[in-house]
């Protein structure tokens, strides 16, 4: 009775440890996505009918990507949060974390990785869309007497943020996958762990069983 009790014990931890993880990680995702997707469209004349497209779309699946993370953490937290509240061990059972953990992973996805990497595309669109139309004027003067015309000031800042904003794309997506592979491994080891604890609680189990049998049966 005391091996019961104790594993059931440790997989209402486990529950309570899932559930506080889970409502974590959608208050995240909710202030996240609250915040990036408050983006309104910008239009600006004279500009490259690739750019405008390309703006237009980042904008438009940046908005909807976070709309939708935002939308899966708004439906499922109150019930974590009711659940969370309750002083009572037993109440972890009526908590939908287990079963929404797909919805939540997803959302948590959306939110920090795929959210945030649109979000440095379209910092980076938004400078090109705000620079490019601006012109120096000495540039258009030489441009008008046949000279070679160096690049306008618009698109040298265009071009500056490009090249700062890029090398931070590539970090973000290596640690992404970094910490991707390294949470797996720690999930991966703490499972292996709590396998090997209830294989050595079984065995004891056994063991006890048997020494009952024959204490019953000399």
């Amino acid at each position: 009775m005391k091996s019961y009790s104790l594993n059931e014990h440790s997989m209402q931890a486990l529950s309570w440890r899932k559930l506080y993880l889970s409502r974590a990680k959608l208050k995240a995702t909710s202030r996240t996505s609250a915040l990036l997707s408050g983006f309104a469209m910008v239009s600006r004349p004279c500009l490259p009918p690739g750019l405008l497209i390309a703006f237009s779309a980042c904008t438009t699946v940046l908005v909807a990507v976070h709309l939708f993370a935002l939308m899966i953490s708004t439906c499922i937290l109150p019930h974590l949060e009711a659940v969370s509240n309750v002083h009572n061990l037993n109440s972890v059972n009526e908590s939908p974390h287990e079963r929404m953990h797909r919805h939540i992973e997803l959302a948590w996805a959306f939110s920090t990785v795929i959210g945030t990497l649109l979000f440095l595309t379209e910092v980076m669109l938004l400078c090109w869309v705000k620079f490019l139309p601006l012109t120096d004027g000495k540039n258009d003067k030489n441009s008008n007497n046949g000279t070679i015309s160096t690049i306008s000031a618009g698109e040298a800042a265009a071009i500056a943020s490009t090249c700062i904003m890029v090398p931070f794309g590539i970090v973000f997506i290596l640690f992404a996958v970094h910490f991707y592979r390294t949470l797996v491994s720690h999930k991966t080891d703490r499972q292996i762990r709590e396998l090997e604890q209830v294989i050595r609680l079984q065995n004891q189990l056994d063991h006890r069983a048997e020494n009952e049998e024959l204490k019953a049966f000399p």
